[in-house]
């Protein structure tokens, strides 16, 4: 696999728990999580569409509120 980098995750004094958290951390902001779920079934392409205006969205509301935070507005 040239070109990939995988997640790497590295136990120390064989603390496995932290080492856990730390991957399930960096699964889910890569979104692979997101990606499996999608994936396992066939979603229609009306389906899709719909969610990704939804997602899309959401970024945006969430891209607002975190401008208004800023501003001291809310």
């Amino acid at each position: 696999m040239k070109g990939k980098s995988g997640i790497q995750i590295f136990v120390k004094d064989n603390d496995v728990e932290h080492a856990l958290k730390v991957l399930k951390r960096k699964i889910a902001r890569d979104g692979l999580l997101k990606q499996l779920k999608t994936k396992r079934a066939y979603e229609k392409p009306s389906e899709k569409r719909k969610r990704k205006e939804r997602e899309s969205l959401r970024r945006i509301r969430k891209a607002m509120a975190r401008r208004n935070r800023r501003s001291g507005r809310y």
